[in-house]
């Protein structure tokens, strides 16, 4: 829980901070790029946070996989021998379920950021209901008593290293928003209201949701000495049919919702601001969405190096782009030029590229991926599926992921 506090109010200066800068632009992520990479420049931000957010979808959808199939084997016993059979590298009942839930979130994006909108409004109280029943129903498995550590807990300076650890966790997680966030502030009413809604979205929504993973760890821990890494580990271990499909459905509905905000939003507007006069904002959703089902994520997925390079350079350009806007301009933005090829343009730079931003963003990206393969620079006790991970952060549905 402290590191959940810390990593949540990290993530509430930043995001906030991000936040800022679109409620006083009102741009998107691939024109907000151009202040710092110039005109032409700004396709390398938006590129790369399009080409991560892909490989996430993918991934994100992959791992969602799970709760489909629990659902589909608690139903129909019978079909868990399709999980025997497999196809470049996923179980049949893991393609289906992958294919099933692809179309569903495409579905959705068809219907634009309004669609999205609608869509996470829906999720919010369904998954908070949820999970806060099945937290209700662990408590009284174990009779209000749950385990608060496992044994020979970590002490002294090794714990609080992995608290900290675990707080730079949700910078990571969490990161991919930094970038992006205006893509939703854009268009809030007000900077009170940027607030307001990260201060409910994050802090207070983490924190609860942090109780909530305390309560279903431990209780688990109680009954069987098992840690768990994911709510689906508890899901499986409810007796009742109807309710065992009923959590699995609440768990399916956040990992859309947060699969939606997170990693179909950023790609749409990359694509659709790299091919502007082929794509609009649903095609480009669609192609997005296509790529993630080609590049077989399960294998991305099972090579964390690959997640390190995907997620390393985020910080990076965060860095560039905020220090540029906040540090260098002071805010002083002139919005009309961002959208000029005007070569005299304050963002022209040389032919449409700022070299100064491209020569910053080489080596502190590669420093950044460079620090994090870094043999013993990782906590070792992380484990390879991490909770937060499989299918989603619990509490991601309410505030950016």
């Amino acid at each position: 829980m402290v590191a959940l506090g810390i990593g949540a109010a990290l993530l509430f200066v930043m995001l906030t901070v991000s936040g800022y800068m679109g409620h006083r632009t009102g741009v998107p992520f691939p024109v907000m790029s151009r202040i710092s990479f110039g005109i032409r420049g700004a396709q390398i931000p938006a590129l790369v946070r399009g080409v991560v957010a892909i490989a996430w979808f993918g991934i994100q959808t992959y791992l969602a996989t799970k709760v489909p199939s629990v659902m589909v084997i608690a139903l129909a016993p019978g079909a868990a021998s399709l999980e025997g059979t497999s196809f470049l590298g996923l179980s049949v009942l893991g393609w289906i379920c992958f294919v099933a839930l692809w179309i569903v979130q495409v579905a959705i994006m068809l219907y634009g950021m309004d669609g999205i909108r609608r869509y996470e409004a829906f999720a919010g109280p369904i998954v908070l209901f949820t999970l806060l029943a099945l937290a209700v129903w662990m408590l009284v498995q174990v009779g209000g008593s749950i385990a608060f550590s496992i044994p020979d807990p970590l002490t002294g300076g090794e714990m609080w290293l992995h608290i900290l650890g675990g707080a730079s966790l949700w910078g990571v997680i969490y990161g991919t928003f930094l970038l992006n966030f205006c893509d939703f502030t854009r268009s809030a009413p007000t900077r009170r209201a940027i607030v307001r809604g990260n201060f409910w979205g994050i802090p207070l929504n983490i924190l609860f949701f942090g109780v909530i993973a305390v309560v279903l760890a431990g209780g688990q821990f109680r009954i069987d000495g098992r840690v768990i890494s994911s709510p689906t580990d508890v899901v499986n271990t409810i007796p009742d049919t109807f309710l065992l499909v009923a959590a699995s459905a609440a768990l399916l509905v956040l990992t859309v919702a947060v699969n939606l905000m997170a990693n179909f939003v950023a790609p749409s507007y990359a694509l659709a601001n790299l091919f502007p006069r082929v794509l609009t904002f649903r095609r480009a959703g669609v192609v997005s969405a296509a790529i993630g089902l080609a590049i077989l994520p399960w294998n991305l997925y099972d090579n964390p190096v690959v997640i390190v390079y995907f997620l390393g350079v985020l910080g990076a350009l965060f860095g560039i782009v905020a220090a540029d806007y906040w540090l260098v301009r002071r805010g002083r933005i002139d919005v009309p030029a961002l959208y000029s090829d005007d070569p005299a343009g304050p963002y022209h730079y040389r032919r449409g590229v700022n070299p100064r931003a491209v020569g910053a963003f080489l080596p502190s990206a590669a420093v950044a991926v460079a620090v994090a393969l870094v043999p013993g620079s990782r906590i070792r006790s992380v484990p390879s599926r991490p909770w937060w991970s499989s299918p989603s952060p619990p509490g991601a549905t309410t505030g950016p992921r």
